[in-house]
C-alpha cells in the first residue's frame, strides 16, 4: 500500500512535468525510479503477463497525474492567460535549470565529436519548430473554434513520441507547435463542465497514445544502444527550445511594452530554483523508496 501511495506522488510530479514547460517527464520518472517500468509496460503492455501489477502501477500514477492536472488548470492556467510574458520567462528558467542535468548525463556516458551532428540537427529542429509556431501555429484560437483537426492529431502524436525521451519537455513541444494554450484552456473549461471540449481533448489523448505505442520500443532500443548520441541530441533540442522560447517571449513582450523586467528576472530565478528543487526532491524520494 505504501508503494501505491508513493506511485501517486510520482504521478503528481509527472503531471506537473506534463503541464510545466521545461520539466522533462522522462527525467522526472528516472529520478523517481519509475521510468523503466513505464517503458516496459508501454512497449509490451500484454507480453509481460503481469496484468494486475501493470494495472495497479498505471492506476496509481494516473491518480497522481489527474490531481496535479486539475490543480494546474484551475489555478495556474489563468495566470498564463493574463500574465503571459512573466509566466513564459518562468518557463525559460525551468528549461535552463534542466539543461545541466542532461549535460551531466552526456558527460557521464562519454562525449564524442560525432555526437555533435545529432545535437546540431536537434537544435535546428527545435528553433525551426518554434519559428514555425510563432509565424503560423498549428492551431489558433480555441480547440472548438478551429477546423484544423490535423494539427491536433499531429500535436498529439508528437507529444506521445517525445513523452519517453529523457530531457524532452512535453509542454515545451506543445508551446512550440502552438497547442499549449488551446489545450490548457480546453481542459479548464471541461473542468467547469463545458462538455463541448470532450471531443477535441479525446482526439488529442488518443493521438498521444498512438505516439507512445509507435515509439516506445524504438526509444528503448535507441537509449540502450546509442545512449551517448541520443542524450547529446536531447541536449541540442533543449538548447534549441530555450532559444525558441526566448524569441517567443520577446515577440509577446512587444505587445506589453510596460512589462517590468525586474519581475522577469525574478521569474527566471524562480524557474531555475524550482527546476533544481524538483529533481533533487525526486532523487530523495527514490532513495527513500529503496
Amino acid at each position: 500500500m505504501k508503494l501505491f501511495f508513493y506511485r501517486i506522488i510520482c504521478g503528481f510530479f509527472l503531471g506537473i512535468s506534463v503541464v510545466a514547460p521545461g520539466f522533462s517527464g522522462a527525467i522526472v520518472a528516472i529520478a523517481m525510479g519509475v521510468y523503466h517500468d513505464m517503458l516496459r509496460i508501454i512497449s509490451n503492455p500484454l507480453k509481460e503477463l503481469k496484468l494486475k501489477k501493470n494495472i495497479m502501477f498505471c492506476l496509481s500514477l494516473g491518480i497522481g497525474v489527474v490531481i496535479s492536472l486539475i490543480l494546474f488548470l484551475l489555478a495556474f492556467q489563468p495566470l498564463f492567460e493574463y500574465h503571459e510574458v512573466a509566466i513564459s520567462i518562468l518557463f525559460v528558467g525551468l528549461i535552463a535549470g534542466n539543461i545541466p542535468i542532461v549535460f551531466m548525463e552526456v558527460r557521464k556516458i562519454g562525449f564524442k565529436t560525432q555526437y555533435l551532428i545529432g545535437a546540431i540537427i536537434a537544435f535546428a529542429l527545435a528553433v525551426s519548430l518554434g519559428f514555425f509556431a510563432t509565424e503560423t501555429g498549428l492551431v489558433s484560437g480555441t480547440l472548438t473554434a478551429t477546423s484544423n483537426w490535423l494539427g491536433v492529431v499531429i500535436g498529439g502524436v508528437a507529444t506521445g513520441v517525445t513523452a519517453l525521451i529523457p530531457g524532452m519537455s512535453l509542454a515545451t513541444v506543445l508551446l512550440l507547435i502552438g497547442l499549449y494554450e488551446p489545450l490548457s484552456s480546453a481542459g479548464r473549461e471541461l473542468l467547469l463542465l463545458d462538455f463541448a471540449y470532450v471531443l477535441p481533448l479525446g482526439i488529442f489523448l488518443v493521438s498521444v497514445v498512438v505516439g507512445l505505442m509507435l515509439t516506445a520500443k524504438g526509444i528503448k532500443h535507441l537509449f540502450n544502444k546509442y545512449s551517448g548520441l541520443a542524450n547529446t541530441a536531447v541536449l541540442g533540442f533543449m538548447l534549441g527550445s530555450l532559444v525558441a522560447l526566448v524569441i517567443r517571449v520577446m515577440d509577446v513582450q512587444a505587445g506589453e511594452p510596460s512589462f517590468n523586467w525586474l519581475i522577469g528576472a525574478l521569474m527566471f530565478a524562480i524557474g531555475i530554483g524550482v527546476s533544481v528543487l524538483f529533481v533533487t526532491l525526486g532523487k530523495t524520494m527514490n532513495k527513500t523508496e529503496e
